[in-house]
């Protein structure tokens, strides 16, 4: 790293960790404040305008997903003028930290969140469950929460076998259960893909008046990216800031699947094994109508192929 002092546009790829740490310390201390908490978390601040997005993320998550390795929430500062707030962990911890609870207990005192007009809790998985669980320090807040868990104790979720070596943490005590931690919430929005059974299984936990459920049917186990490679996370966190996350306005959100190559491949493989030939036939026609796809000309031609074959041999 050159001794340019670092800002919202430096590229933070390829820095070693602790200079990658220093460098969003640089620039968070610039308009706002950076705070270890612990061993494993830190939190950012950095202060803009009336609206405050509060991102769970993971130090490995902004390496991989985003192109400057910087927060997720820095590009929704940039772009519209937000504050945030980005709470971080080395690795997945679920954020279940004592020195996490006591950071969120003293912006409560503080009254931090009152000075917002507008707050957005946000995160994907072990980060969704963490945006749902300390959510209820800011009550009135909207919620977006990508294939959260609701929690990691075995005594309710003891059919999930992705994170048996987690259950040992403490899922029981404050911010703890997820899902009844959004009591509080003004709305909050889960989204996960309902053939993936175990993401399903975590949604239907968080069932409550508030919550509503937006299901991305097809879209598989990574949805944070999904939305992020089809340019609609943004979109989507923007909608549910202004109060305006619909059914409709998430349907129009999700149409940029229809040009998404590893939604139309998962489509596809879905109704072939659930034998639904036709309908794969007109899904193939569809794709190599709109766009070049050599793998769906290909499909269209077997399945079409097969399905003369069959006609032959019952002639």
């Amino acid at each position: 790293m050159t001794d340019q002092t670092p800002t919202l546009s430096t590229s933070l790829v390829d820095l070693p960790k602790q200079e990658w740490l220093q460098a969003v310390s640089t620039i968070a201390e610039e308009d706002g404040y950076f705070q270890r908490l612990g061993k494993r978390h830190f939190a950012a601040f950095i202060e803009e305008g009336t609206t405050l997005l509060v991102t769970f993320e993971t130090i490995q998550g902004m390496h991989a997903l985003s192109d400057l390795a910087q927060p997720f929430g820095w590009e929704m500062l940039r772009d519209h003028g937000w504050s945030h707030l980005c709470i971080a962990s080395d690795g997945d911890t679920w954020f279940r930290d004592k020195a996490v609870y006591g950071y969120f207990d003293r912006l409560i005192d503080d009254g931090f969140f009152d000075e917002f007009d507008k707050v957005i809790f946000y995160g994907a998985g072990p980060c969704g469950y963490a945006a749902a669980a300390y959510s209820v320090a800011s009550p009135a807040a909207n919620v977006v929460v990508i294939q959260p868990q609701a929690t990691l104790d075995a005594r309710i979720t003891e059919w999930d076998d992705r994170f048996t070596d987690l259950r040992r943490g403490d899922f029981t005590s404050r911010y703890g259960y997820a899902p009844d931690m959004l009591d509080a919430a003004d709305e909050a929005f889960v989204l996960y893909d309902p053939r993936e059974q175990l993401d399903a299984m975590h949604a239907a936990l968080f069932t409550r008046s508030n919550v509503k459920k937006l299901r991305m049917r097809f879209m598989g186990d990574a949805l944070q990216t999904d939305l992020l490679e089809m340019g609609q996370l943004a979109p989507l966190l923007v909608a549910a800031a202004k109060g305006k996350l619909t059914d409709k306005v998430f349907a129009e959100i999700f149409r940029a699947r229809r040009t998404y190559r590893p939604y139309l491949r998962n489509l596809l493989a879905g109704l072939e094994a659930d034998g639904r030939e036709n309908l794969a036939i007109a899904l193939c026609k569809n794709v190599t109508g709109r766009m070049r796809a050599r793998r769906f000309a290909a499909k269209l031609s077997q399945l079409q192929g097969t399905g003369e074959q069959a006609n032959a041999d019952q002639d």
